[in-house]
């Protein structure tokens, strides 16, 4: 039987992953779940020149694309407002 290594932290899992440490036996795959969400639709926005230079500033600075960082807070948002009309 292999021993499974044990991470004291967070932070330490998060450095072995960075540093391209294999991670695999550090994982309980027993409880991992697949989320489909579901069929994708393509969408169009016009949208403001000086919008897009403003997005295009705050994801360059933290590294993902335009479409990535509209999705998160998209999604954010969706959250928020079914948090709100819940109450």
């Amino acid at each position: 039987m292999v021993k499974k290594k044990i991470v004291k932290s967070a932070e330490e899992f998060d450095r072995r992953f960075d540093d391209g440490e294999d991670i695999h036996d550090l994982i309980d795959m027993s409880k991992a779940r697949v989320i489909r969400h579901g069929k994708k639709v393509r969408i169009t926005l016009d949208v403001a020149e000086e919008l897009i230079n403003d997005i295009d500033r705050i994801r360059e600075s933290i590294g993902v694309d335009r479409g990535a960082l509209i999705k998160v807070w998209l999604h954010e948002r969706v959250q928020q407002e079914r948090s709100i009309n819940r109450d």
